[in-house]
């Protein structure tokens, strides 16, 4: 069987002592470099599968120093502090001397507890009740989704029109249909297009500098999902000299909030 498109594209070799090789994938390429979603999977990755790691991911942040150059990095992952039930991790990504993203990361082993949802699935329609996004992608790593938009879609024409609020919701997995894990679930979390293209259709340049990702749910959560859809939204709480925010909110079909996710993003003028 044909490996997925994601799990080349996350692939790492082990260098020996928290080292890891690690390639672009131009099924994953964007504007300037790779998705910055899959970038962020590969640096979780090594930490996923460090042979010293405890427990599962339940915060991560990633911060994009330098755009990614096509071709091999390395990917530097150590646990900083372990404790008896959370570890916290440093990682970085290098290609040659530069430092191209960094990132820290919390594991923790999760307890059995009380628990409850105080953010509701919004109510929208079921997944095949709503038009897929038809055609290819500009840019290759939008091909690798299947994205059908409740609201809020890409602006259908380029005309510097405004909106009123940034939201967007969708439905969305990977293309092809791949069982969900945490790195997959840290790329998705990433596929909201620019939240300033939504307030006003302008073809501004934008750049991600720091996404954190809290994960709400566990590994027994993700492996339930399966290649089930997420319901994705998305919004902004302002634009302003130069940066805006996003957040943003993924559940499964279910109903279940599997992660919320939070992003600082430079654009130009």
């Amino acid at each position: 069987m044909n490996q997925h498109p994601f799990d080349t594209a996350i692939a790492l070799r082990p260098e020996g002592d928290g080292v890891w090789q690690g390639h672009t994938s131009p099924a994953y390429a964007n504007m300037i470099g790779p998705f910055g979603g899959i970038t962020a999977a590969q640096a979780l990755h090594a930490v996923l599968q460090h042979p010293q790691r405890l427990g599962e991911p339940v915060a991560y942040t990633v911060n994009f120093a330098a755009p990614v150059a096509d071709g091999p990095f390395l990917a530097l992952a150590r646990p900083a502090r372990t404790n008896r039930s959370t570890q916290h991790w440093i990682v970085e990504l290098r290609q040659g001397d530069h430092t191209v993203a960094t990132a820290t990361a919390v594991t923790a082993v999760r307890r059995d507890t009380w628990g409850a949802t105080e953010l509701p699935m919004p109510e929208v329609p079921a997944p095949h009740d709503v038009p897929r996004r038809s055609g290819r992608g500009k840019v290759e790593w939008i091909n690798r989704y299947e994205m059908r938009f409740v609201e809020g879609g890409f602006p259908p024409a380029w005309d510097g029109a405004h909106s009123e609020d940034s939201r967007t919701r969708l439905w969305m997995r990977d293309e092809p249909p791949r069982p969900l894990d945490f790195a997959s679930l840290t790329a998705l979390a990433d596929v909201f297009f620019p939240r300033i293209w939504r307030r006003r259709a302008t073809r501004t340049p934008i750049g991600t500098v720091s996404m954190t990702i809290y994960f709400h749910a566990g590994e027994a959560q993700l492996k339930r999902t399966g290649t089930g859809h997420l319901l994705g939204q998305a919004h902004a709480h302002g634009f302003r000299d130069g940066y805006f925010d996003q957040t943003a909110q993924l559940w499964n079909e279910a109903g279940e909030l599997l992660a919320t996710t939070h992003q600082i993003v430079y654009y130009k003028e």
